[in-house]
């Protein structure tokens, strides 16, 4: 690396998904600038996902959780890092407390979007058109240019590795193994109910895949566990239920197994797209066409409803249709078309 190289922070989002959603950010910087060293400022729950993208040199925890403005100690975090000599940050959140951590580090350029206002904080402050950047992969990736309205070209996808010595722990650890292929489930969705498929549905789908001979894995959070544990019961005892079971590292390792996913909107759809996994998205209360899955493997399944996408956590006409209409048939019909 010469001295004339960038070295760059970027202020990572809270979600995996949007994390994952970076990742072409990266891509973009390292193309223009080979030498680049890239560091990420990321809560502890998405390092794991940060760690296994190539473009990154190191990953700095960010221990503020959501809502904590700490004023005082973003100026500790921000004075430890001053010895660091970056020459950017790239600030991907939108919120004011965000933009903190670099002002305070000192940093020359201090990159992002107006947000909550954050003249000042930004120097290298841009406009939001949310016209000519509806997708969020779009508007993260115009951050590597120097032109505010430079709308990017073949952003690439995100790309994520699994790690083989890894998945073999993994399969000893709980006791899986993969005589059978296996189709990966995803019931959970941070966001609310709006965004989760039917549990019933889940079980249904559960017991036409393993009558074609396939194993059904559920992964998730510890806050999906009940959830996959009824679409299990529901099933007659059919799928193992990883949910909370496994850490983000090990539901990386695991899914990349996966013949096939079955996720809602979430951040582990977002994972089997960078995966590049054959995945099936379902979407309700959210769009496609602001978080669609990068790849060219996903087949998005919404029935496009006039009252969605309604971007609400729980249906404000009580009867999430977008999600009850969407039936199993329609979902092993999409993983026949992806060969599945």
């Amino acid at each position: 690396m010469s001295n004339d190289s960038p070295k760059i922070l970027i202020i990572a989002p809270s979600w995996i998904g949007d994390c994952v959603m970076a990742q072409p950010l990266l891509m973009l910087l390292k193309r223009q600038y080979p030498d680049a060293v890239i560091d990420v400022f990321a809560p502890k729950w998405s390092l794991a996902v940060m760690k296994r993208m190539s473009e990154i040199n190191d990953t700095i925890e960010n221990p503020f959780g959501h809502g904590d403005i700490k004023l005082f100690a973003r100026y500790r975090v921000g004075r430890s890092l001053r010895a660091k000599n970056y020459t950017q940050a790239i600030v991907l959140p939108g919120s004011i407390k965000s933009a903190l951590v670099p002002y305070f580090a000192k940093i020359p350029k201090r990159t992002g979007f107006v947000g909550e206002n954050r003249y000042g904080l930004l120097n290298d402050i841009r406009p939001l058109d949310e016209l000519l950047l509806p997708k969020m992969v779009d508007r993260f990736a115009s951050l590597a240019f120097l032109s505010s309205d430079r709308i990017p070209q073949n952003v690439p996808n995100p790309h994520l590795t699994a790690d083989e010595v890894s998945q073999q722990g993994c399969l000893k650890k709980f006791n899986l193994n993969t005589d059978k292929p296996i189709i990966a489930m995803c019931p959970g969705a941070e966001y609310g109910d709006a965004k989760r498929w039917r549990v019933r549905h889940f079980a249904e789908t559960t017991k036409q895949c393993a009558a074609k001979g396939y194993q059904v894995w559920f992964f998730g959070s510890n806050k999906d566990a009940d959830t996959a544990e009824q679409i299990v019961e529901q099933s007659g005892g059919l799928g193992v239920n990883l949910c909370g079971k496994t850490s983000l590292d090990e539901a990386v390792d695991l899914l990349a197994l996966s013949s096939a996913v079955i996720c809602n909107d979430s951040g582990l759809m977002h994972i089997a797209a960078a995966l590049n996994l054959p995945l099936i998205a379902i979407y309700g209360s959210s769009s496609p066409d602001h978080t669609p899955p990068l790849s060219n493997k996903a087949k998005i399944l919404s029935l496009n409803m006039s009252c969605s996408p309604c971007f609400e956590r729980t249906c404000p006409l009580g009867h999430t249709d977008c999600l009850e209409k969407l039936t199993p048939d329609l979902v092993m019909k999409a993983l026949e078309e992806l060969g599945a």
